[in-house]
């Protein structure tokens, strides 16, 4: 069982740009690129969990997501890091595309994509991480059980706060979240070692 970073994707790693597929409209949000970069040094598995909704209410089709997926590779490589798997959640329950509207166990909150990728990647949860831009993104961390990180942003405007949306810490940009969590990982090889 190995430690992972999970990180949202819209807002977190990249601009938030809604229903944003079209790779030639993909770009780092603030301090994105340098925080992967130090974040693929740490060697643990880099995995993608976003919400995709934009199947369901018909704003792309799950084909696109495949040209995003590639592009999104080229601009973890490019940062010097690699991404180890991309879960998303194409499900909405006010859809209109009626193989995907539903009340589904993967749409963060829910903790349904990250329990997924831990069972067939062999992930400790519990070592784990979460790096989101809103306060679902700590939902679905918490309910994974994994620690978790809120990019605090501006994007969480309601701040519809309870245990499980409290953040273990929150930072301005994945920059800055990135050197939280790496220090997080010296100390936990500290202990190990003493």
């Amino acid at each position: 069982m190995t430690a992972a970073i999970f990180l949202d994707k819209d807002g977190t790693l990249l601009a938030d740009v809604p229903y944003n597929v079209d790779p030639r409209r993909m770009q780092f949000a603030p301090g994105a690129k340098a925080g992967l970069a130090r974040l693929g040094a740490l060697g643990v598995p880099l995995i993608v969990v976003s919400n995709q909704p934009g199947v369901a209410l018909g704003k792309f089709s799950i084909g696109d997501l495949v040209p995003m997926r590639r592009h999104l590779e080229q601009m973890f490589l490019l940062a010097g890091a690699k991404l180890d798997g991309f879960y998303y959640c194409p499900h909405h329950p006010q859809g209109v595309h009626p193989a995907y509207t539903i009340i589904c166990d993967c749409r963060k909150p829910a903790p349904g994509l990250l329990t997924i990728a831990a069972q067939r990647r062999g992930i400790d949860l519990t070592s784990s991480w979460f790096v989101g831009d809103i306060l679902d993104d700590v939902e679905a961390g918490r309910r994974a059980g994994c620690r978790t990180l809120l990019i605090n942003n501006g994007n969480e405007t309601e701040w519809r706060k309870s245990d499980w949306r409290t953040p273990d810490q929150m930072e301005p940009d994945l920059d800055a979240a990135s050197r939280w969590i790496c220090s997080q990982f010296s100390r936990q090889a500290e202990r190990m070692w003493a």
